[in-house]
């Protein structure tokens, strides 16, 4: 399925981001202003680019099924976006920059703590050019504090910002222990957070004309996405512990074995309780008094959840969903990416797209989930190929002859 909003307003349409960020929290953020219409010119360093068109395989595929040198990591996070070579190394390359903050609202990037000020492209520097800039940095532990010159990646920050200590099986059971998240929701989250702000500081400048800078951490990211859990422990004093799959305050409330993989069952009364063991034919579970209130199977789990155990695993996961979903328990399958994408909810939904590309003919993406009934958000442009558009923004944007660009290319500036 392809998108086709060409014709339709963008709720950003009027904005430009110079975005130098690159991996993933910072072009999380760019690709969704690009989504919401934003022009994102993506700087890249010439004859390598960002870090994740270099992490793969899987790469995307030509026609003819052969690889293309375009990463998969990297398509997910930089369609609608321009790509620009600059290597901000050099003089000239600086000057592309500065001049390309001048005709920018926002500028968007993440590198270490002051290394940008050696080359003139902090926000001190740049605000003197363009007074009502809004800058946006990202880094692993902010711009202060006694870590703020550490590398900060995903992984880390997951433990040191409290999110392993919660994410895994339980400690006193087989395959117990700290486990990260399947995918980097640090990173996305940080990039959530960074477009929030960023968003939010555009408004302010519409009002007031007056720019400011962002200063976006992922551990300060981190630790506000513990929500509950670090609430729980402000309040309590008690760390909280890995529960696996399983819920600290609730049984029945985790995922079962089924004859043929895996359910879960997410009883959240005692009702829902009763119509769970009544649809397995364990009459018997209603009648033990143990078992009668949710506080006492929480007080009982490790006696009433192997009995649970054992009436799942005589049918399959199709037999469950149909006759709890019947009866009104909450309940739903475990599926693969695979299989998420084959489900008829998110066909319906039009989740996954298709997008021409220099490259690959087509490359499939998903789509953003942001749905605007005026201003919906657009792919308009697929996944750039390192310096696409080097030219066509040097000359159109910042008026720079042939001439010219040929001599910043001889010089290795761009």
């Amino acid at each position: 399925m392809t998108q086709a909003f060409s014709g339709m307003p963008k709720a950003l349409g009027h904005i430009r981001v110079l975005d130098l960020s690159r991996v993933l929290a910072g072009p999380w953020c760019s690709q969704n202003l690009a989504d919401l219409g934003a022009d994102v010119i993506k700087i890249e360093r010439p004859g390598v680019g960002d870090d994740t068109r270099a992490w793969g395989p899987p790469y995307a595929r030509d026609a003819d099924g052969n690889n293309t040198s375009e990463a998969a990591y990297f398509l997910t996070a930089n369609r609608g976006k321009r790509s620009v070579t600059v290597d901000i190394a050099t003089p000239e390359g600086q000057a592309i920059v500065r001049e390309l903050a001048r005709e920018a609202d926002v500028v968007l990037e993440n590198y270490k703590v002051g290394q940008l000020k050696r080359y003139g492209l902090d926000y001190d520097s740049l605000k003197e050019i363009k007074p009502d800039l809004v800058y946006c940095s990202v880094t692993g532990f902010g711009q202060d504090g006694p870590y703020a010159h550490r590398a900060g990646y995903d992984f880390l920050i997951q433990g040191m910002g409290g999110l392993m200590s919660v994410t895994g099986e339980r400690d006193d059971l087989p395959g117990g222990g700290p486990q990260k998240a399947g995918v980097a929701l640090t990173d996305l989250m940080t990039g959530m957070y960074a477009t929030v702000a960023v968003l939010a500081a555009l408004t302010h400048r519409d009002r007031s004309g007056q720019g400011q800078y962002i200063d976006m951490a992922l551990l300060d990211t981190q630790v506000a996405m513990l929500a509950n859990v670090g609430s729980n422990y402000l309040n309590s004093g008690k760390p909280p512990k890995r529960w696996g799959n399983a819920h600290a305050n609730i049984v029945p409330y985790q995922t079962f074995a089924c004859a043929d993989g895996h359910i879960i069952v997410a009883t959240g009364n005692d009702g829902q309780y009763r119509k769970f063991v009544e649809a397995g034919g364990r009459d018997d579970l209603l009648a033990d008094p143990r078992f009668a209130t949710n506080p006492l199977r929480v007080q009982h789990r490790d006696v009433l959840v192997p009995l649970l155990a054992d009436m799942v695993a005589t049918r399959t996961r199709d037999e469950w969903i149909a006759q709890l979903e019947a009866v009104g328990v909450p309940c739903g399958p475990i599926n693969d990416v695979g299989e998420v994408f084959e489900n008829e909810q998110v066909k319906a939904r039009g989740v996954a797209i298709e997008m021409d590309h220099p490259a690959a003919g087509k490359v499939k993406l998903v789509r953003s989930p942001m749905k605007l009934s005026l201003t919906p958000a657009q792919a308009d442009l697929p996944p750039p190929m390192l310096g696409q558009h080097t030219d066509e923004v040097l000359r159109d944007l910042l008026g720079r002859s042939d001439e010219e660009i040929a001599a910043l290319r001889a010089k290795g500036a761009i």
